[in-house]
């Protein structure tokens, strides 16, 4: 395959990948509006309901950032009534991020998330779960390197 330098914008991979996050992006705005968070929090939020009372290093680690950029998240969304941040007792250097109610409600509010996501990707869940496996593995290879 013959490459012009730079490639095209439609034939470079990372543009492909940013403008369909912007897409997925542009769906989701109206719904996490509607509740108040924006995506990063809303990323966090999903971290809490996979698995609560974790550390803002474990939330930043799987959400490949920063702790120092989680922190301005966990204040937003313990001003807002989601989570209680608390120093560990074990280790008073560790801050612990725990779901309060009102943050455990909010998962099913977000249940239209991906129902619109589905409706206007026009593919079919099995479609979608597949591009997310295959972008998840395109993910690790990058980060292998």
């Amino acid at each position: 395959m013959d490459f012009e330098f730079p490639l095209p914008l439609d034939r470079q991979l990372g543009f492909g990948l940013y403008s369909a996050f912007m897409a997925v992006n542009r769906v989701y705005k109206p719904w996490l509006d509607r509740l108040g968070l924006t995506y990063p929090q809303y990323l966090v939020l999903c971290v809490l309901w996979e698995e609560d009372d974790q550390s803002i290093g474990a939330i930043a680690a799987r959400l490949d950032l920063e702790p120092s950029t989680i922190t301005p998240l966990m204040k937003r969304l313990e001003q807002a009534g989601h989570v209680v941040r608390q120093r560990n007792p074990a280790d008073e250097r560790q801050v612990k991020v725990v779901l309060t109610d009102q943050g455990r409600a909010v998962r099913a509010e977000t249940r239209t998330l991906a129902e619109a996501l589905y409706r206007q990707s026009g593919m079919t869940v099995a479609e979608v779960a597949d591009l997310n496996v295959r972008v998840k593995k395109l993910r690790e290879a990058f980060r292998a390197r």
